[in-house]
């Protein structure tokens, strides 16, 4: 039985991937709206690679069925309905609708998980539910891949310490289960750090995003447990 960590998508592909579970998270803050978009009600999420793949999917669509929702350098893509903020994503912003979403770390982690199966999307504000999702596959196959988006191809804080608890909760009562180094590096930091806020609060992501007002955004991500949805991606659409 084996969990692999990746600090960054970099170096993977759908082949590396092909018919593993893997987890992607992105706590600060795609996987964080995500969660909440659909738990809000909307009817699915599309992670696109770039704001301008997200404009050219919708280009040909109904507009009053569609929101498009990005961010770079953490602020609102200009021509955008909404950011990447996920209070932003109310029931009355997004419910009934299909979010296409880009940000610069998240949605093309997302795009290079596309060969996993399943794809599940896991934040802070559904930690339990997610590791619980995630425990049942890797009972199932004995083999679990975690990516972190990283924050500008480089390790992030924020992720590796969720992923260090998603490591710690899935292979809970599993014998003999083999960690790759990021993985044991993930492990050993979610035992450091004191908690969901104090872990989020040391990021470089969260001292940037309070820089530019966001900090909100920060308290609301580190709230563990807010929801129980657990999306999927699969044939590029994000489904609860």
């Amino acid at each position: 039985m084996k969990i692999d960590v990746y600090f960054t998508p970099l170096g993977l592909n759908a082949g590396d991937l092909a018919g593993r579970g893997v987890v992607v998270i992105d706590v600060l803050r795609a996987t964080s709206s995500i969660v909440t978009a659909l738990s809000a009600g909307a009817k699915a999420v599309v992670p696109a690679a770039t704001s301008e793949e997200a404009v050219r999917l919708t280009a040909n669509l109904e507009k009053d069925g569609i929101v498009l929702a990005g961010e770079r350098r953490m602020v609102k893509i200009e021509g955008f309905g909404l950011g990447n903020s996920p209070r932003e994503m109310t029931p009355a912003a997004v419910a009934g609708k299909t979010v296409y979403l880009a940000t610069t770390n998240g949605t093309p982690a997302l795009v290079a998980a596309q060969g996993g199966d399943p794809v599940l999307v896991a934040a802070a504000l559904n930690f339990t539910a997610a590791a619980e999702r995630a425990r049942a596959v890797f009972a199932e196959r004995g083999d679990l891949v975690i990516m972190c988006a990283g924050r500008e191809k480089q390790f992030a804080l924020e992720d590796a310490y969720t992923a260090g608890r998603l490591v710690k909760a899935v292979k809970k009562g599993a014998r003999k289960v083999t960690l790759n180094d990021a993985a044991q590096v993930s492990l050993d930091l979610a035992g450091q750090q004191g908690g969901w806020e104090d872990a989020f609060d040391a990021s470089d992501a969260a001292r940037q995003l309070i820089d530019v007002g966001l900090g909100d955004d920060v308290a609301y991500c580190a709230h563990p447990d807010r929801f129980t949805v657990v999306p999927v991606y699969a044939d590029r659409r994000i489904t609860a």
